[in-house]
């Protein structure tokens, strides 16, 4: 997977928790860049046809961009479940964002014989938690406003 398809996988989750399109500086904070990267790499992806970026509006993926990133998606589903329930990683969720770029196709193809993947991947992905909703992920911890408000 390379950085192309990172951004589109991070635009097309930023469309599902926003309802629309993605702004520049919630995209730059998901993937740890700076607004001008997310910027640079928005325009390298116009020019390839996979996204429209309307300024102070946020960026949004045309349908080729929504199916490049679904595929994306599922790699990176692929590699989550590989780490959590075969090799039971710990940390599976930072390990899967490391070994993200780094996994070809045909490498995820293989993991995906390994996996017992549900059918409805890339879709039981939860952009809130940002991993699987197949996979146990810990709640997180409640406000300390909320906890001081009892």
């Amino acid at each position: 997977m390379n950085t192309a398809d990172q951004y589109v996988k991070a635009i097309y989750l930023l469309q599902q928790m926003e309802n629309g399109p993605a702004s520049t500086g919630a995209l730059a904070d998901r993937l740890g860049v700076s607004p001008a990267s997310a910027n640079e790499m928005i325009g390298k992806l116009e020019s390839r046809g996979l996204a429209e970026h309307e300024k102070y509006k946020g960026v949004a993926l045309t349908d080729e961009g929504i199916v490049r990133a679904r595929d994306a998606l599922q790699t990176y589903c692929i590699i989550e479940r590989f780490l959590s329930n075969v090799l039971s990683v710990e940390e599976f969720r930072a390990e899967a964002r490391e070994l993200e770029p780094v996994i070809d196709d045909l490498v995820a193809e293989r993991l995906d014989t390994i996996i017992d993947r549900s059918s409805e991947c890339p879709d039981c992905f939860d952009p809130e938690t940002d991993a699987c909703c197949h996979l146990d992920v810990p709640t997180e911890t409640v406000d300390t406003e909320e906890q001081h408000a009892d």
